[in-house]
């Protein structure tokens, strides 16, 4: 499991001509850090800092946008009944079984015909009308805080919107936090959805310039892509060891302790 990115490290600090001809040593004969140089030179007249501000843009307001929606949706399933309210929870849970690919085309002809191609609002804004995966994590967690907090804070005049924000959000922060970690390495890893709608260069995210290093006419730039590549894994490796406690503790939905 470590072995590829040993190999991808390893990679993008070897000339070349050499990445393929010793794939078998892990070491370089010498370190090629040009590599780095060239790489971050990007294509198009845009650097690599642009294709990072890309992805780092669409990754936070894309979480923003799911882990709040999904909260609120996901309180409104576990504590507020209102008509047909088992009905949406199973339609909902059904849009969980679609596989991606089903909804492509319906989703790119929606955009298209609202002008919103060669821009970022296919990619983010769908995010902010709740993402089904998170709402059962954030409710299954809801469910295991006691109604009689919300009994009480009712007692005290407050709303269903104070409640939510004052005894409910606290009290699920490793659930959301879990919720933080899979849309941020999500929104991160995603390829498909800017290959078809970012059709500019300077719109670029990292998954996607990544992939413009393999030009089947010219001579590929196997170092930079492979140098650009290690760089890409950084965000993910510092998201994860700071926030990896709560993973599991979200998954667990251990609830209300002590």
């Amino acid at each position: 499991m470590i072995y590829p990115i040993l190999w991808l490290i390893s990679s993008s600090l070897k000339p070349n001509d050499e990445i393929f001809t010793t794939a078998y040593n892990l070491i370089p004969s010498r370190i090629a850090w040009e590599n780095y140089q060239t790489g971050w030179k990007g294509f198009a007249g845009n650097t690599f800092a642009t294709f990072f501000k890309n992805s780092l843009y669409i990754v936070i307001v894309s979480t923003i946008g799911a882990v709040a929606s999904s909260a609120l949706v996901a309180y409104a399933f576990a504590r507020i009944p209102f008509a047909g309210k088992n009905f949406w929870f199973a339609c909902m849970m059904m849009t969980m079984m679609l596989p991606h690919d089903v909804t492509i085309i319906p989703q790119y002809v929606m955009f298209a015909k609202m002008n919103w191609l060669s821009s970022f609002k296919p990619v983010i804004v769908p995010q902010f009308f709740a993402v089904p995966f998170f709402i059962f994590l954030i409710m299954q967690f809801i469910r295991t805080i006691p109604a009689e907090l919300d009994e009480a804070a009712k007692m005290d005049g407050c709303s269903k919107y104070t409640i939510f924000f004052r005894v409910i959000v606290p009290l699920i922060a490793p659930a959301l936090i879990t919720s933080t970690i899979f849309s941020f390495y999500w929104r991160w890893d995603d390829f498909i959805n800017p290959l078809l709608y970012l059709n500019k260069p300077e719109l670029y995210p990292v998954s996607l310039a990544l992939k413009l290093f393999l030009d089947g006419e010219s001579l590929n730039n196997w170092g930079g892509m492979f140098a650009m590549a290690t760089l890409s894994l950084v965000p993910i490796f510092i998201v994860f060891f700071v926030f990896q406690r709560y993973i599991v503790e979200g998954i667990s939905t251990s609830g209300l302790k002590g």
